[in-house]
């Protein structure tokens, strides 16, 4: 019954029905309203055209305008709704009231109340351009005592989870687009339960249409009366814009303020294969523990106070700890937001590729990229640079399998090497650059992550942990299929055809 559901409330489906009703309106009004429809139609028109108008004034990428434009003027009845649903952004009176409020509270300024760098004391170095780009623009802060640990598939990540909580003495912040009842979430739960009951500040975030099918409409009064406090995180209300796009992606653990954990790993059994759906699921994540922490307690307050304001000022949660015996290179953990007009996932990856000087490798589960990406990609190919992508070889969307495989051909003639993971599902979201600076997170490389979803990540410099992220990429290059010119001509059919018709479609869906 939840997959049922699931496939009837997706973007293709709820696609599919507003073209059967456009054409519905159609025919209805060459029948039976007759020369009435002529009005009706020029008032169609016209209100395409304000929105047309709209649309250009905008400050986004041109290529998704021009994929707007075109249904919207074609065919008002179904270009507009699939606009209001998947283009606009509405954002809710009260939720812009407090985004006001939260951001007059200088956020950065609390960050900053931790014992930052600058991206300064690095100037000189080949990274030294992005940092900067992270720190000024996207408001990332530099830190220098933190210690890294990477994991190369969700199934390491559970166990360092359960030992971190229980050593939680304060709180214990959470926020993740699914959860899902089952072994992990239901041992992790125990866990937040006993922690609330014994006087910790423990909050719980989930996005509500990502765990809609996963546990009940108002789950989150069941977890607020075990003592967590909870959010639903845009919860389904009739404000289509907001719920069809500005997901909260996030994947954020903080305890204390002293220990995180992101990455791509969702609260659900399939992220550690306690069950399996797609073959083999590989996913993978960081554990920061020291200065860097503090970047994800501000994140994740911050998203609260959008929702629910209760904090004035951060820094009652900051850990009185002295970290400054922990050696081990910078980190720089960041957000994504649809909010800023700043697309930082989309223009951190583009600037990692651009300035690669030996190589760029990249695990990404889905490959749907603007015209910048995929000539960015090329380009790094050409001058010389090993650039080497792994996508899944078991899918789990399959019309976005078919938009992610239509790409191939293009990236293999500029000389990019891609492969597919054999085992199963890849839904890492790392990127690592000429073993100095590496990328691991929650941001896929297609338009959703980039232009419409809240994310984050830890940029990584310099760390022991970026030689465990280049040794799972040389593992996980031996155990996956590398695609050839060959295979793309003995998958014509399949690739060739439906895949660039989707991806010329792929900021509509």
């Amino acid at each position: 019954m939840k997959k049922i559901l699931n496939k009837l409330l997706s973007r293709m489906v709820i696609t599919c029905f507003l073209v059967v009703l456009q054409l519905a309106v159609m025919i209805f009004g060459i029948i039976i309203l007759q020369e009435r429809y002529i009005y009706i139609s020029g008032i169609l028109k016209l209100l395409s055209v304000i929105v047309v108008f709209h649309l250009i004034t905008k400050d986004t990428n041109p290529m998704i305008k021009m994929a707007w434009m075109v249904p919207i003027l074609l065919f008002p009845v179904l270009g507009g709704l699939m606009y209001v649903l998947y283009g606009h952004v509405l954002i809710p009176k009260r939720l812009k009231k407090n985004m006001l409020r939260v951001m007059q509270q200088e956020v950065y300024e609390n960050v900053k109340g931790a014992n930052v760098c600058q991206a300064a004391d690095i100037k000189g170095e080949p990274t030294y351009r992005i940092c900067n780009y992270m720190e000024h623009v996207a408001q990332a802060p530099l830190y220098k005592h933190t210690n890294v640990k990477y994991y190369a598939i969700g199934d390491d990540v559970m166990d360092d989870l359960i030992r971190d909580l229980e050593s939680a003495e304060k709180y214990i912040f959470m926020e993740y687009f699914i959860v899902d009842k089952g072994y992990m979430w239901d041992t992790i739960l125990e866990i937040l339960k006993r922690k609330a009951a014994e006087g910790l500040d423990v909050r719980f975030m989930y996005d509500d249409i990502g765990s809609v099918f996963n546990v009940p409409k108002y789950y989150w009064k069941e977890l607020e009366s075990y003592g967590i406090k909870c959010m639903a995180f845009n919860q389904v209300v009739p404000f289509f814009a907001t719920i069809f796009n500005n997901r909260d992606h996030r994947k954020i653990t903080v305890i204390d303020g002293k220990i995180a954990h992101t990455g791509g790993y969702n609260m659900a059994d399939e992220y550690i294969n306690r069950i399996t759906k797609y073959g083999r699921w590989k996913d993978s994540g960081v554990r920061l523990e020291g200065e860097g922490a503090w970047s994800f307690t501000v994140m994740f307050l911050q998203m609260w106070n959008y929702f629910r304001y209760s904090e004035g000022s951060y820094l009652s949660y900051k850990p009185e700890v002295d970290f400054s015996n922990i050696e081990d290179g910078y980190v720089q953990p960041y957000k994504s937001s649809p909010l800023t007009g700043e697309n930082v996932g989309e223009n951190l990856y583009i600037q990692m590729i651009n300035d690669a000087q030996e190589y760029i490798y990249i695990f990404t589960p889905y490959l749907i990229v603007c015209n910048e990406l995929m000539t960015a990609l090329k380009l790094a190919a050409k001058r010389d640079v090993d650039v080497r992508i792994v996508t899944p070889a078991i899918p789990d969307k399959k019309y976005i399998y078919k938009m992610t495989q239509s790409n191939y051909k293009e990236l293999l003639l500029a000389g990019v090497r891609i492969y597919q993971y054999t085992p199963g599902f890849i839904h890492s979201k790392t990127l690592i650059m000429d073993g100095r600076l590496a990328s691991v997170g929650s941001i896929n490389m297609d338009n959703r992550s980039f232009y419409h979803h809240f994310e984050c990540g830890a940029l990584l410099y310099d760390c022991k942990a970026i030689a465990d992220v280049k040794n799972d990429m040389f593992a996980t290059f031996e155990e996956s299929e590398e695609i050839d010119i060959l295979w793309c001509r003995n998958n014509i059919s399949k690739v060739s055809l439906i895949g660039p018709l989707l991806n010329l479609l792929s900021p509509l869906l």
